[in-house]
């Protein structure tokens, strides 16, 4: 009979169950996770079957707002093995993943499953990070990419990843990142990410967006002696729009002035609208942290802080501080997130007014950039 391959219902579930006890004796999914991958998982999960019986399937999640795809699981029936469907099952997620705009798939594997990575390595996929204690026995794995649109190579990334430790530190977050990137012995502490955010934000104790300004992340990064160029197209205090009360419309007036003030007796390079040239800021040694509207990423309507870490011709690449396990997300999930021009030009307009925010950070030896 000839292997049947479709997209798995949730009546598969029992049997999927079974296949996973059968294969796996650690970080096995559970009934609940695989309802969840088949009914509301950004993802698709192929099975394989033949005569009826399952025999193997593949789990592919997507990362929203990106052109990222990471391979969650495989799994294999033991009497099936031998037969090449490991290798139909990748081809066909692969075939996914470009279906859905994905220019990269990423996966973990177990250093001691020579048989998986010698499968993997055999497709393309190369090995670029070694986890330790990665599963629940505390083994190591190993991170594999493969670049399943081929297109001109990014070049290496050397900007360290800070994981946010709260809801509304992403650009401190960014900063710790940035700082890190230019001074690579500089530590990034959690208690710096919260002193950041005291210093930058335009609301204390209260409600609101309750995050970073671009005028306070400037400041933030030029009082620790870097030298910083700040890009805005809307002038005047930002975010009032996502508070009602008037008391706390008039503290963050009075905080945005306060950063003016203090604006205007620094170096810090002050650009009102224009395009964000990333390319030359890159060449330049520059650490841009740009304000994008988290909708794209998450479809929670909010401003949030992301850190350059890259761009070439087909992409603008990301750290994202902020990681969101409910969708089964690490933080290797968040790190160089590849998303295309047209996507990182509609993610990097926040609220109805278009706002467009960025902060860009130098060491203080590197040269200005021309005008």
């Amino acid at each position: 009979m000839a292997l049947f391959f479709r997209v798995a219902a949730p009546e598969d579930v029992p049997e999927l169950v079974a296949l996973e006890q059968h294969c796996f004796t650690t970080d096995r999914l559970s009934p609940r996770s695989f309802h969840w991958m088949v009914s509301r998982a950004h993802g698709r999960l192929l099975v394989a079957e033949q005569d009826g019986q399952l025999l193997g399937y593949a789990l592919v999640l997507f990362h929203r707002g990106t052109s990222l795809a990471r391979l969650y699981s495989i799994a294999i029936a033991e009497h099936a093995r031998g037969m090449g469907l490991g290798k139909q099952l990748l081809s066909r997620i692969e075939a996914c993943a470009v279906e859905h705009d994905c220019a990269y798939l990423r996966l973990e594997v177990r250093t001691d499953n020579p048989g998986a990575l010698a499968l993997y390595e055999r497709n393309g996929y190369r090995r670029f990070a070694l986890i330790n204690d990665y599963y629940e026995d505390h083994s190591p794995a190993l991170r594999l990419e493969k670049r399943i649109l081929q297109h001109q190579d990014a070049r290496s990334h050397s900007v360290p990843y800070y994981q946010q430790t709260t809801d509304f530190t992403c650009g401190a977050a960014c900063l710790l990142m940035a700082m890190g990137a230019l001074v690579p012995e500089r530590p990034a502490l959690r208690r710096e990410e919260l002193q950041i955010w005291r210093e930058a934000t335009t609301v204390f104790m209260t409600a609101g967006h309750g995050g970073c300004s671009p005028q306070g992340l400037a400041l933030a990064a030029w009082r620790r002696d870097f030298r910083v160029r700040m890009q805005v197209n809307v002038r005047g205090p930002l975010f009032l729009d996502g508070v009602r009360d008037p008391h706390k419309k008039d503290v963050m007036r009075v905080v945005h002035a306060a950063f003016e003030e203090e604006l205007a007796g620094s170096d810090v390079e002050q650009v009102f609208g224009g395009a964000l040239d990333l390319p030359r800021l890159l060449q330049e040694g520059g650490q841009p942290l740009v304000l994008i509207s988290s909708y794209r990423l998450t479809r929670s309507k909010s401003p949030h802080w992301v850190i350059v870490t890259d761009c070439d011709d087909d992409f603008v690449y990301l750290h994202d501080p902020d990681v969101d396990h409910s969708q089964h997300r690490q933080p290797l999930d968040c790190q160089h997130l590849p998303v295309s021009h047209a996507e990182f030009e509609r993610m990097c307009r926040f609220g109805n007014n278009k706002l467009r925010a960025a902060v860009v950070v130098f060491t203080r030896g590197m040269l200005r950039p021309p005008a």
